[in-house]
């Protein structure tokens, strides 16, 4: 167990390292305007002049340009650090978690998601203030001969401290379908993120609660993010449980991509009991799809 703790404790300080130790290329972007046509042309600069019918627009791509404002799909102002190397990067649309487990980042009002992972996990997610969401999801094993069906709600405060720290307050509370025999179950956390929201790592203590009982030993998490491209994103996501006699230990390492319409999240689950022996490593697959006003590429 000793050589697991290690392990979990070098990946994540590795992963906390360089959080804090890169800095990224970003440039002044103040009074920078990203404006998307109705066609999908996307154009970047300053607003020269406008009325109700035209603009007349800056662009770093054309120069001075008239655009006809029924031929806008969106206009974003470019807060500073978007502009990198060159290309605009939208905010992270999915800051709010790492594979599954949370950050102390939330969704702002009007935004959602859905997420689906393993084809029977499937969960959506709203943020019904800007700092509080709630989310829903269940497991659909009644479409398999009217087998039991897990169900759950996962509300979340966001505590915004600093700048580059956030605290996040949640639970899940579930329970299952089409039984007598489970109770209620669930799990009250707290987590605690360092840094920004594309490059960050996050320290959780959390405590589940089945069978009438909570548990003596928090879980313990250690997960972090770190913004590769305008699309990328490397995630891990550990964990350290308490089993009994054994500490069980969940490392996970891997990535996500951020498309226009969809996340897709993939990588490897390392678990781990004991000493150290043979090891495996159980696939991780997952989708995420924008709902309301969350904004992907």
């Amino acid at each position: 167990m000793k050589n697991q703790i290690i392990l979990l404790l070098v990946l994540s300080f590795g992963f906390i390292n360089h959080c804090l130790g890169q800095s990224q290329n970003s440039s002044d972007t103040s009074q920078l305007w990203r404006i998307e046509l109705q066609n999908e042309n996307v154009y970047i600069g300053k607003i020269l002049n406008r009325n109700s019918e035209t603009i007349s627009f800056d662009s770093r791509e054309l120069g001075v340009i008239t655009l006809q404002v029924r031929d806008i799909k969106s206009m974003t102002q470019v807060t500073d650090g978007r502009i990198r190397d060159g290309d605009f990067w939208f905010e992270n649309p999915q800051s709010m978690r790492y594979f599954w487990g949370p950050s102390g980042y939330g969704l702002k009002k009007g935004q959602g998601y859905y997420q689906n992972a393993w084809i029977f996990f499937n969960q959506f997610t709203f943020g019904i203030t800007d700092n509080t969401s709630i989310g829903v999801g269940l497991v659909p094993l009644f479409l398999f001969g009217g087998g039991p069906t897990p169900v759950w709600i996962t509300p979340k405060v966001s505590i915004p401290i600093q700048e580059n720290f956030q605290l996040g307050v949640g639970a899940l509370v579930g329970g299952v379908l089409a039984t007598d025999t489970d109770g209620p179950f669930g799990v009250a956390y707290g987590t605690a993120t360092f840094g920004t929201r594309d490059k960050n790592f996050s320290l959780g203590l959390g405590y589940g609660y089945a069978g009438g009982e909570w548990a003596n030993v928090p879980t313990i998490t250690i997960s972090g993010m770190i913004r590769t491209g305008k699309k990328g994103y490397i995630l891990t996501e550990n964990y350290l449980i308490d089993v009994g006699d054994e500490t069980f230990v969940l490392i996970s390492i891997g990535g996500r991509t951020v498309g226009r319409n969809i996340s897709l999240d993939y990588g490897g689950i390392l678990p781990a009991v004991g000493d150290i022996g043979t090891l495996f490593v159980i696939p991780w697959l997952g989708i995420s799809v924008p709902l309301g006003k969350i904004k992907n590429f």
